[in-house]
C-alpha cells in the first residue's frame, strides 16, 4: 500500500509547479516540506516512469515478503532523511524523484529479511548484496550529478546513499532486533 501511496502521489504532483515542490537545500530551513515534496517532483515523463516502475517492483517485494506497518513506518521515516542527507552535497541544487526513497526501501526490505531466519535470510542477504554494489558502482561521493544512458534527466547517486542510509537508520529506530 505504501508503494502504490507513493506512485499515487507522485503522478497527483505531476501537473504542479515543480520550482515549489523539488529539494532546494538553500531553502531547507524556511520551506522543510520540500523533505517530503521533493520525493513527488519528477523532471521527465521517463524519469516519472523509472520511479513508478521502481514502486512496482518494491511492491512486489514488500508483498511477497510479508512486509507490514513497522516497515511502512520506517519508510515514512526515511522519506525526509533522504532528502536531508543531500545537505552534504551544497553544489546539488535542487534534487527531485523517488529514486532516494526507493533505496530507502530496499534497505528496511533487506534487513527486515535478514533479521528472519531459513531462506528469507538468504534473500536479504542478496538483496543486501546487490543493493551495496549498485551503490558502490554508482560511486555516490562522486559528482554530484551524473548523465546516464537512456535517461533524459541527470541523476543524483548520492540520493541513492542517504536513501539507504536513511532506510536503515529508520529500520533500526523501527524494529526490536538486528
Amino acid at each position: 500500500m505504501l508503494c502504490a501511496a507513493l506512485a499515487a502521489l507522485s503522478l497527483l504532483a505531476w501537473p504542479l509547479p515543480r520550482e515549489a515542490l523539488d529539494w532546494q537545500p538553500a531553502l531547507a530551513a524556511d520551506q522543510p516540506w520540500r523533505a517530503v515534496t521533493a520525493a513527488f517532483v519528477h523532471w521527465t515523463p521517463r524519469h516519472l516512469a523509472a520511479n513508478l516502475a521502481g514502486c512496482a517492483v518494491l511492491a512486489l517485494l514488500g508483498w511477497r515478503a510479508a512486509l507490514g506497518p513497522r516497515e511502512a513506518g520506517a519508510a515514512l521515516i526515511a522519506l525526509p532523511l533522504t532528502q536531508l542527507g543531500l545537505l552534504l552535497r551544497p553544489e546539488l541544487q535542487r534534487y527531485a524523484g523517488l529514486s532516494g526513497e526507493l533505496h530507502a526501501l530496499a534497505a528496511i526490505a533487506a534487513l527486515t529479511l535478514l533479521a528472519r531466519g531459513g531462506r528469507e535470510r538468504g534473500v536479504g542477504v542478496a538483496l543486501a548484496l546487490g543493493l551495496t554494489a549498485k551503490l558502490a558502482l554508482e560511486a555516490p561521493l562522486g559528482a554530484a550529478l551524473r548523465s546516464v544512458p537512456g535517461f533524459d534527466f541527470p541523476v543524483a547517486p548520492l540520493a541513492h546513499l542517504t536513501g539507504a542510509i536513511a532506510g536503515a537508520l529508520a529500520w533500526r529506530l523501527t524494529m526490536r532486533r538486528l
